[in-house]
């Protein structure tokens, strides 16, 4: 292992402590760089169509994230995580956000 590459591994695990500790906040949100739609979508007990309904995907966005063929980049990745990590709470937004912008056309 270089020195360049040790050196890096020991800032990141230093970082780490003092994040554990309570003496820093993380510095970078971690977004990572694959994410399972199937495992997300199943823990959700959704169908296809319905988890891309529910959450503003495209049937073929899932299908083709699920086959392989594409993989969700950037924003779509960090979403996927909110998603995962509480479900409940972005349909809540997502349906506040729409009923919202129905009652404004009605005003």
């Amino acid at each position: 292992m270089s020195k360049k590459a040790f050196d890096k591994i020991a800032a990141g695990l230093n970082e780490a402590l003092e994040i554990a500790r309570g003496n820093a906040k993380p510095s970078k949100l971690y977004v990572p760089s694959e994410v399972s739609v199937r495992e997300i979508r199943k823990k959700l007990n959704l169908s296809q169509d319905d988890f891309a309904a529910e959450f503003g995907f495209t049937i073929n966005q899932i299908r083709d994230w699920e086959q392989g063929r594409t993989r969700p980049l950037g924003g779509l990745r960090a979403y996927l995580m909110l998603i995962k990590s509480d479900p409940q709470a972005v349909l809540r937004l997502l349906r506040n956000s729409a009923a919202k912008k129905r009652a404004a056309k009605a005003a």
